[in-house]
């Protein structure tokens, strides 16, 4: 029987339906909504009435594709926004009260945790150490891992939807702006630098929006054939930075009509791909990678049977 994994994250709200197949599972459907819950109130710690009504509205969209897959079992879980607001779980409530199904809130290692079960389901680090970068709205989970299992994982209350409320940026962002960003990085990730010398990763894995917007973009700017249904691809370095400069120097405006840009994505990719390009640098890693699992898809697999 198939089951539907909600992911209420900070910038969008996530579906997966799926059905165990063997040891492993088959994706169904997968789809998502965008919300920006924390949108006018993420740096107060609250949830606002609009983004409440912005976040039911969508869950209400996701239940009617929930019925009409006959699922009955509905896994829902919560992360930055919520566990840091002081009404989350008032907003978790309502949820409850208007559509039956309880909201798991999860603390950033538990979320970590899933992001890593989900990426091992979609892509094989083989021999490497990998950095896993799930980026979000709310928050940024790092895992450092291999073959063996992880060494160490984070969570960071880095994310985009904080950065663009915190920092002024400009339409075109500039080299200054660039620079600040950079800095309060610096200073923001000091155990993720440490960990990094320590164990010393070559690969970097990115889950998440940010990230699938970057692989969409490559594939249509590039022509790079890809399956329909490939839950993993990697991203040449080149592709990357030459999508980097791209994004660094276009307006919002420019950015909406680029071929695999998502709407929700036009303001925070710059201070996302200011991100991914600062670590990806300053942790010396040699290789990219991108992958379509996340959370959702680690709870699925904790779900399924051996």
């Amino acid at each position: 029987m198939p089951v539907a994994i909600l992911d209420f994250g900070t910038n969008t709200f996530n579906l997966l339906i799926a059905e165990s197949e063997g040891a492993s599972f088959r994706v169904l459907y997968s789809g998502k909504e965008a919300v920006k819950l924390g949108r006018g109130g993420i740096h107060k710690g609250n949830i606002i009435p609009e983004a409440m009504e912005r976040g039911l509205t969508a869950i209400g969209r996701h239940m009617e594709t929930i019925g009409r897959y006959g699922v009955t079992e509905i896994h829902a879980y919560a992360t930055s926004a919520m566990r840091n607001a002081v009404n989350g779980k008032e907003f978790a409530g309502m949820i409850r009260q208007r559509f039956g199904f309880v909201t798991h809130i999860i603390d950033g290692a538990k979320e970590a945790e899933l992001i890593y079960r989900g990426i091992m389901a979609s892509v094989d680090p083989g021999s490497e150490t990998a950095m896993i970068m799930d980026i979000g709205g709310g928050s940024n989970e790092f895992i450092i891992c291999n073959a063996g299992g992880i060494l160490w994982k984070q969570s960071f209350e880095l994310g985009m939807a904080r950065i663009i409320e915190q920092f002024a940026i400009s339409d075109p962002v500039t080299r200054e702006e660039i620079r600040t960003i950079e800095q309060y990085y610096k200073q923001s990730l000091s155990p993720l630098f440490e960990q990094a010398e320590k164990f010393s990763p070559t690969m970097l894995i990115g889950a998440s929006g940010t990230f699938d917007t970057l692989a969409d973009m490559a594939v249509n700017r590039f022509g790079i054939p890809l399956p329909a249904n490939a839950s993993s691809m990697d991203l040449r370095l080149e592709h990357y930075r030459e999508l980097h400069r791209l994004l660094l120097g276009s307006t919002a405006a420019e950015r909406l009509k680029m071929p695999g840009m998502e709407p929700v994505r036009v303001e925070m990719i710059v201070p996302a791909t200011i991100f991914i390009n600062f670590v990806f640098n300053r942790c010396g890693l040699h290789t990219m990678k991108q992958s379509r699992y996340a959370l959702k898809e680690g709870v699925m697999s904790g779900l399924v049977k051996p």
